[in-house]
């Protein structure tokens, strides 16, 4: 399960947050996403082989203070294939 959570402190680091989940099971990989100069973009996804301890984590850890700030977490959307991102739809126009 692919976990999205947001709304993170900058000093948030990977090791913090593995440690806050592997409460609820076995953490997988912990990725904290950065801008190019490395400062945290204040969110990160957090990846747990098990279904069941990972809605585990995100019900119980959803809107719980960590270093201040009031985490939002849910599930991720399994990410897009390279031609779905390429693939422009368009609206059609109404025909003069």
């Amino acid at each position: 399960m692919n976990i999205y959570v947001g709304n993170l402190d900058n000093d948030v680091t990977e090791e913090t947050l593995r440690s806050l989940f592997a409460r609820f099971g076995e953490v997988g990989k912990v990725n904290l996403m950065t801008d190019r100069r490395g400062i945290s973009k204040g969110f990160a996804f957090v990846e747990m082989p098990s279904q069941a301890e990972g809605s585990t984590a995100m019900e119980n850890l959803n809107r719980t203070l960590l270093l201040n700030r009031t985490l939002d977490i849910s599930e991720s959307a399994p990410p897009m294939s390279k031609g779905a991102r390429k693939a422009k739809i368009r609206p059609s126009r109404p025909k003069r």
